[in-house]
């Protein structure tokens, strides 16, 4: 029989949790075509596998490379760590849709997050079928904030009927074009004036196209339970998959509530909700330094919240609430030495340090720094935050109900998006749980790991003959030697791929990575969901 490619001799990890098995593979016309441990024939390209693990290409739950695809398609920090898919648009954040005349706003919004994405106006469907070839196969997601924006701009306010009815329209537009699902971010203005009641009647409409809702929770710290609990209300109310994103406990007060939140997850699956939650396997996160400040702060879009910290009497109130209440999000942290410097135009020689060590350098309060920054930056500014129990990591990376997702964006060596010190996540989250939680800790087997990044996530997602390596499903296909996958990324030193000179990866059927290299093919395939819930 003649095949595009065979893989031979390899282990064989097919993303159902099991065992591997020695086995070769068949591949041809981008799908599965074979699988038999002594399936011979002639194949273009044979690949020689034989003490490595040969898994279904990995998929990113949780990213926002809606930010970075359009300007690194060839996605290279996550196909070279394995990655075929990402889930893009989350936390509320969405490239589109954008109505006539609010490109400005949110350029403005997403300023700190995707500087140069060229915003255009646009419909989902549009935004979709104009997105540029890529390496990996991306799903979208409609960004509830980005809607909230478009209806209704910063107003801190229940919608009015005409504008939920706006927000409804798009959504409506989005599912309709193949978009994956719905997503919200709580903690973040304006998805933070969002009661649930209004989540709960876009929700509604998810249902009506059996998608999925995606949240960032309205609070990872000091109300972490209740918010846990608000996605697990909607649901059941809605009847929908509702996926947890990047779950955290974050702040020192808060450390150890993981467990907590896993029975309060496994509980409602036991009565048949569908839910699900996500981590990525570190002890800090990333976000727009203004984000952290408290939520008032925000009220009226970007350029009022950037006069009003100029003011003295401001950041005195900030300061107060900071001490009363910790960072918004992220909880209580020990010090200002927690948050470290990413990306900033007016202190661009501190990168990489912490707010206090900065501050104590200028000889300045630390809120000030921060203050200062953000409105010489335009609120551009980036911290990375370190927030999170290492026990907490640990508990959610051995769950078999917790997913892997990078929360990073796909990024460069080289090129526009390498710049300022990202979180060590966008190059290195698949390889740290391969090669730090499986072959170093033992924390867990291999093959629930790769379940966790592909057979399980596949089915939370609902997606086509994915996540699986099996007769008729798509040729996508990760091969590594699992003793030599490592991350290599650091806070420091980010732009950093993972270990193993024989990693390898195809994505629909095409070599992607050949021995740890970029081939620069760009075969992904945008996901799109049909109206039976299935996505391919």
């Amino acid at each position: 029989m003649n095949f595009d490619i065979i893989i031979n001799n390899g282990m064989l990890y097919d993303g159902s949790g099991k065992p591997g098995k020695l086995a070769n593979i068949g591949i041809r016309n981008g799908y599965i075509e074979a699988i038999d441990q002594s399936l011979t024939g002639d194949a273009s390209i044979n690949i020689n596998a034989q003490g490595l693990a040969v898994a279904p290409g990995f998929i990113d739950i949780k990213t926002h490379s809606d930010f970075t695809l359009p300007v690194n398609p060839t996605a290279d920090s996550k196909v070279l760590q394995g990655v075929t898919t990402e889930i893009i648009g989350h936390c509320g954040f969405s490239i589109a849709p954008i109505t006539q005349g609010k490109t400005k706003l949110l350029r403005d919004y997403l300023i700190a997050s995707a500087p140069w994405i060229d915003f255009k106006e646009t419909s989902f469907k549009a935004y979709m079928d104009n997105f540029p070839n890529t390496s990996i196969n991306p799903g979208m997601l409609i960004g509830h904030n980005t809607m909230r924006l478009m209806a209704m701009g910063m107003e801190e306010r229940a919608p009015t009927g005409a504008e939920l009815g706006h927000m409804t329209e798009m959504l409506e537009e989005g599912l309709n074009a193949g978009a994956l699902g719905f997503s919200t971010g709580l903690f973040t203005t304006p998805g933070s004036y969002a009661n649930s009641d209004e989540i709960t009647s876009l929700c509604k409409i998810v249902k009506k196209y059996n998608s999925c809702y995606f949240s960032h929770i309205r609070d990872e710290s000091n109300q972490v339970l209740n918010s846990v609990q608000e996605a697990i209300d909607i649901a059941e109310k809605c009847d929908i998959h509702v996926q947890i994103v990047h779950f955290k406990a974050s702040g020192l007060d808060n450390w150890g509530k993981a467990q907590k939140v896993l029975e309060m997850i496994q509980l409602a699956k036991n009565k048949g909700l569908k839910i699900d939650l996500d981590l990525y396997p570190y002890t800090a996160g990333t976000n727009p330094l203004r984000n952290l400040l408290p939520q008032w702060v925000h009220a009226g879009g970007q350029a009022t919240m950037i006069e009003r910290i100029r003011s003295d009497q401001v950041r005195a109130k900030i300061r107060e609430d900071i001490n009363k209440n910790g960072f918004t999000n992220w909880g209580r942290l020990p010090s200002w030495d927690s948050i470290q410097l990413v990306s900033s135009s007016f202190l661009s020689a501190y990168v990489g340090k912490s707010i206090l060590a900065i501050a104590n350098e200028r000889g300045e309060d630390p809120l000030d720094t921060a203050c200062d920054a953000l409105s010489a930056d335009l609120g551009a500014t980036r911290v990375i935050i370190f927030s999170i129990s290492e026990d907490d990591v640990r508990l959610l990376v051995k769950s078999p109900i917790a997913l892997t997702g990078s929360d990073g964006n796909c990024i460069a060596c080289s090129g526009i998006t390498h710049y300022g010190k990202p979180h060590p996540r966008f190059f290195g989250t698949f390889p740290r749980i391969i090669g730090h939680y499986v072959d170093e800790l033992k924390l867990l087997p291999l093959e629930l790991a790769i379940h966790k990044m592909t057979g399980a996530t596949a089915n939370a997602l609902n997606l086509k003959q994915m996540g699986f390596l099996k007769e008729g499903y798509r040729a996508d296909v990760t091969i590594f030697d699992p003793k030599n996958f490592k991350e290599l990324a650091t806070y420091q030193d980010p732009f950093q791929p993972p270990s193993g000179s024989r990693t390898t990866v195809i994505n629909n059927g095409q070599l992607v990575v050949e021995n740890a290299r970029h081939t620069g093919a760009k075969p992904g395939r945008i996901l799109r969901r049909s109206k039976n819930g299935l996505a391919n």
